[in-house]
């Protein structure tokens, strides 16, 4: 099963909408959710703080400020039919994809 770890801080708009985009999409692309709630003073607050949400794929950072649905679920099926790294761009205007 492919894992999905998701990077969210509490009162984070964009980590609101990104979850909702999350369960949206594993109603019909299956994958394992992990989600780590960042607060100061976590190993991983001073990395990921001001980039949330993060979202890594099978532990490949894939990801950050905002969430895609059509670009994630392009990645999860690259994923669950080829086992590869998913596919990276950049989309300046709308948030950072990561490769």
């Amino acid at each position: 099963m492919i894992l999905v770890e998701f990077f969210s801080s509490d009162d984070c708009r964009l980590c609101d909408e990104a979850r909702d985009v999350l369960e949206r999409v594993r109603q019909s692309i299956p994958f394992t959710l992990s989600e780590i709630r960042l607060h100061a003073g976590d190993s991983l607050y001073d990395e990921y703080s001001d980039k949330v949400p993060v979202v890594h794929i099978d532990r490949v950072p894939a990801f950050r400020y905002r969430l895609h649905e059509g670009m994630l679920r392009i990645r999860l099926q690259q994923v669950a039919s080829h086992g590869s790294r998913p596919a990276t761009e950049d989309e300046a205007d709308t948030g950072e994809l990561l490769p």
